[in-house]
């Protein structure tokens, strides 16, 4: 069992994109994790049904242990940059998103020191904040099993284009991502954006490990 109080913690980065298809996708990418860098994928279908693409199943435990979803498949989930440019494949997702210029609010997470930016303490008290300035957007709530969830906001920068292609069909248009995503206690940003975060899944009552911790 983890000890009351352990703490996981997930550096990286969210991005959250809609098409005019009703196709909304969440990717996570994390360099530096609990369980090594991995990136895994989020997707809402235009009929409400809620996927997560993991590439393997130790992450998807993880993953699936703290969000909510209606199916999980497994498999290659790969990630590459150019420049402002990401690329994300996976088996039934083709995904390129381009990045802008740091807005307003971007300036201002930045501007925030890291050791502050992402101590529990202030990202609880930043919560009400956060849901009026970015409506559905939360930075604390439940993770299920006892478990509390931290979102640590550290920059921000708009996707201004993205190409997406979903199970060999096009999704059109880079759209808002509306209705809001419903894998847990929060959704991405309305306007289609990326976020440098860092993630903290805070185990308050033991869970149990997962097989591959020591």
């Amino acid at each position: 069992m983890r000890s009351r109080g352990h703490t996981d913690r997930f550096d990286g980065w969210i991005a959250g994109v809609g098409t005019a298809a009703g196709l909304r996708v969440v990717v996570g990418h994390w360099p530096h994790s609990p369980y090594g860098a991995f990136t895994d994928v989020m997707v809402e279908r235009p009929d409400g049904h809620r996927l997560l693409l993991a590439p393997d199943e130790q992450t998807a435990e993880f993953v699936s242990s703290t969000y909510t979803f209606d199916e999980t498949r497994l498999g290659p989930v790969s990630h590459d940059r150019h420049g402002t440019e990401h690329h994300v494949v996976t088996t039934e997702l083709d995904l390129t998103l381009r990045t802008g210029a740091r807005p307003a609010l971007g300036w201002l997470l930045r501007a925030v020191p890291r050791p502050l930016a992402t101590a529990p303490v202030w990202i609880a008290a930043i919560d009400a904040i956060a849901r009026r300035v970015l409506p559905g957007v939360r930075t604390v709530g439940s993770a299920g099993g006892g478990r509390r969830e931290y979102y640590g906001a550290r920059d921000l920068h708009r996707v201004v284009d993205a190409r997406v292609r979903w199970e060999g069909e096009d999704q059109g248009a880079l759209t808002p991502v509306d209705p809001p995503v419903r894998f847990g206690f929060g959704s991405t940003p309305r306007a289609p954006s990326l976020v440098r975060i860092t993630t903290l899944v805070r185990h308050t009552f033991g869970v149990p490990r997962l097989a591959s911790d020591p």
